[in-house]
């Protein structure tokens, strides 16, 4: 099942180590099945407020996200983002292709004491 490394990173001002940071991530990623889905991309905030960027790195599976940010390679790196752009950064598992809502709200609904 895919997973997903999503990250909500802040405004930074503009930094060789962070230009740097941007030019080495995609080989950290690439030997555990990852690709960039949303980088640099403009976004459209619809609820609430999200300053910043978004950023979506697609896996294909929970396993390898992990892999790859424990990986040697990604740690030796990350330093050069962390030191300069703050933000919230997690690694999440997809749903199947057959999940269903439907089935999720009613197994909710089914758990509550009231419902009758």
């Amino acid at each position: 099942m895919s997973a997903y490394a999503i990250a909500h990173l802040q405004e930074a001002a503009p930094h060789p180590e962070i230009a740097e940071y941007i030019a080495r991530i995609t080989a950290t990623f690439e030997p555990y099945g990852g690709r960039f889905l949303v980088h640099g991309a403009a976004h459209e905030v619809k609820e609430g407020s999200w300053p910043g960027h978004a950023i979506v790195i697609g896996f294909p599976s929970i396993e390898q996200a992990r892999a790859w940010w424990d990986s040697d390679a990604y740690q030796a790196i990350a330093p050069l983002r962390s030191r300069h752009i703050e933000g919230d950064i997690i690694l999440v598992p997809g749903v199947s292709e057959d999940y269903d809502a439907a089935a999720t709200a009613r197994a909710m609904l089914e758990s509550l004491p009231d419902h009758g």
